[in-house]
């Protein structure tokens, strides 16, 4: 199965294209993206956006979501991160105020995450497509499995690198990181209903880059 994907996770991940899952994945994705009655978020060619925009052998940082936004425009198939011109959603905008307030950084003019990611930043979500409208409606049919896959791979393969994971779904995802050889950062989520219970305040920003510094990586411009 040719799936189009960055040169190296494609290497790491060849195994999982040809497992029974990831065909049934495939057969039930390109039918909701076929439906004409149905919207699936992000367009087809940006479903593998976060591993083309951040190649395996530069990640040094791996922020998970949980699906795409839901709403038309918004997802471009990097967790969290909308396209210029886009109104950020409120998770966002939050994500930013911690940002601002833990490294001086200025609110920027738009929520287009590109700019990390060309740093390092994998910004994977666990499941990469989403039906408009339909939080989840893509969850449990083998995104998970896959998305598990590539965390894996990074963390057994790599080292010293930074995962940061805010709220429950993303803390389960990395509970098999092993923190001998990798720093995991772990608070609430940024969503208006929970950033005030410790997103806020979580300094992930700086210990992130305190943590690269020290193991002679270059610290990510947030």
């Amino acid at each position: 199965m040719e799936v189009k994907i960055e040169e190296g996770w494609k290497n790491h991940l060849s195994e999982e294209f040809e497992k029974p899952y990831f065909r049934a994945l495939t057969q039930k994705v390109r039918q909701d993206y076929a439906d004409p009655t149905v919207r699936v978020y992000p367009p087809g060619k940006e479903i593998f956006a976060a591993f083309d925009a951040s190649p395996f052998d530069a990640t040094k940082v791996v922020i998970i979501g949980q699906d795409p936004y839901h709403g038309p425009g918004q997802a471009n198939g990097l967790c969290f991160s909308v396209a210029p011109g886009v109104m950020m959603p409120p998770s966002l905008v939050n994500i930013f105020k911690e940002v601002s307030a833990d490294t001086g950084a200025p609110m920027p003019a738009d929520g287009d995450l590109s700019r990390w990611a060309r740093q390092g930043v994998l910004l994977l979500n666990s499941s990469l497509t989403v039906r408009e409208h339909a939080p989840k409606s893509h969850s449990g049919i083998g995104w998970e499995t896959f998305t598990d896959a590539a965390v894996n791979a990074l963390a057994s393969e790599k080292m010293g690198l930074v995962f940061m994971l805010w709220g429950s779904d993303a803390i389960r995802k990395g509970a098999k990181i092993d923190r001998e050889k990798h720093l995991v950062l772990t608070s609430p989520h940024p969503s208006p209903l929970s950033a005030y219970r410790g997103f806020f305040g979580n300094r992930h920003f700086s210990k992130a880059n305190e943590y690269l510094v020290a193991h002679g990586k270059t610290p990510i411009v947030w």
